[in-house]
């Protein structure tokens, strides 16, 4: 399936083309334009649309807020509009894209269709502006979520080599429990803490985020897990037939092992921290709803 958006900036394209080529992301050239449009917008939200909106709507409670909680309130607005946009665009691609949905071992690995390739960019523009944020105010957001942006943003570039852009709709479901994250928040600073809304969110929220991150998470991990492994242990006598179109871009179909281990690193640090805030989210929904016993 082609990439439905605008056509790429010739310019642009010829003026990165040659750092693509030496760093072999062949098919960044085609997405550079969506990726620096994506980062403008959630730039855009973040220091200047939601700011604005936020004290012109509920005076009240966002120009109260402290310094930090305002850049945390600007950052939920930038990714609530990423979360709602790459949970329908993901599922849209994965259902509609014939092309990705028909590939075997060797083109899940190489292979690429432009509207994958799409929603890859609109995700590394996203990332890309969140590793610039979290460097920019690491005091604020910590060193947990510069490692979370900093893997999503080097997982989602290497994809343009192209390498695994199948498997990037598949990972960016992920983000299908993000908008209840946000609301959970935001719910606390609208001094909606403790409410029934806040629990059937949190409720929500749990069961989300475990079932796409925590289960669909480790099951997507194994299968692209399981294919790195079958495509290193392929003779070239077992190759399958694949479609010179979809692997037109990865004809070389080389796999180094520096770039397993930088990919699959990424995965490990972020199923990791997937744990990590299950547990963090637990705690949090307990200490609001769950009533503890005062000792005399």
């Amino acid at each position: 399936m082609l990439d439905p958006f605008l056509s790429p900036i010739p310019w642009l394209k010829t003026l990165v083309q040659p750092a693509c080529d030496y760093l072999s992301l062949r098919t960044l050239p085609l997405h550079i334009h969506e990726i620096l449009y994506a980062y403008a917008l959630y730039h855009f939200i973040f220091a200047y649309l939601a700011p604005s909106l936020s004290s012109l709507l509920l005076p009240n409670r966002y120009t109260k807020l402290s310094y930090e909680s305002k850049l945390r309130w600007n950052m939920h607005c930038a990714s609530m509009v990423q979360s709602v946009a790459i949970s329908i665009l993901a599922p849209l691609i994965m259902t509609i894209d014939k092309e990705r949905k028909g590939m075997n071992l060797e083109e899940r690995m190489w292979g690429y269709t432009g509207a994958a390739g799409f929603v890859q960019a609109l995700a590394t523009g996203y990332f890309l502006f969140d590793l610039v944020v979290m460097i920019r105010y690491l005091d604020v957001f910590g060193l947990g979520m510069l490692a979370h942006a900093s893997s999503c943003l080097l997982t989602y570039t290497l994809g343009f080599r192209p390498i695994f852009n199948y498997y990037g709709c598949i990972f960016m479901l992920y983000e299908l429990s993000t908008p209840f994250l946000n609301i959970h928040w935001f719910f606390d600073k609208l001094g909606m803490t403790g409410t029934k809304a806040q629990l059937y969110n949190g409720l929500m929220l749990l069961s989300v985020f475990f079932s796409c991150r925590l289960v669909w998470g480790a099951y997507s991990s194994f299968n692209i897990y399981r294919d790195v492994w079958n495509v290193l242990h392929l003779s070239s006598s077992a190759k399958f037939e694949t479609n010179g179109e979809l692997t037109r871009f990865g004809s070389d179909q080389s796999l180094p092992m520096w770039l397993v281990i930088i990919y699959m690193g990424g995965h490990v640090t972020l199923q990791a921290l997937n744990v990590f805030w299950f547990g963090k989210m637990i705690a949090a929904v307990k200490k609001r709803f769950v009533k503890v016993e005062k000792k005399e």
